[in-house]
């Protein structure tokens, strides 16, 4: 296991527990608190953080910017591979494909899931979607993480 995913595992039966996950991660990688995350599941193979629709990160048609859309997609990939990946191996995002299906709005949900049989060595392609308080898809992303060995 992990280290990440041990220490979310610890932290996530206390009161507040999520919320503390998410400021000891948000402060280790800083950019991520830009949009004020909070990681509610991980597990291997699947990552669900949410973003609340806020003025800060709002483009001039008074939707979610796509700058934070895409913050949040790093974010919650990138952190389903961490708690997946072996521990002989490392992981870098590579490149990310994104597909804008309607305009941003409310609070969002960013879900990460597949199997984690599928990070061996090279270029792997991670999906997840971002979905509004409707539950319908804002933004759908492909992003292909590089794995090494260590």
């Amino acid at each position: 296991m992990s280290k990440t995913l041990a220490i979310y595992n610890r932290l996530s039966k206390l009161p507040m527990g999520n919320r503390m996950f998410t400021r000891a991660l948000t402060f280790k990688t800083p950019y991520f608190s830009t949009i004020h995350p909070l990681i509610v599941d991980v597990r291997p193979g699947r990552c669900v953080v949410v973003m609340k629709d806020r003025h800060s990160i709002r483009n001039h048609l008074a939707t979610i910017h796509a700058g934070a859309l895409c913050n949040l997609c790093e974010l919650t990939g990138g952190l389903a591979v961490e708690v997946s990946v072996p521990d002989n191996l490392r992981w870098i995002p590579k490149e990310m494909t994104v597909r804008y299906k309607k305009k941003a709005k409310g609070t969002l949900t960013g879900t990460c899931s597949f199997d984690p049989e599928i990070l061996v060595p090279g270029d792997v392609v991670v999906p997840l979607e971002i979905k509004n308080p409707a539950g319908e898809v804002v933004l759908a992303a492909d992003i292909t993480f590089y794995l090494s060995r260590r």
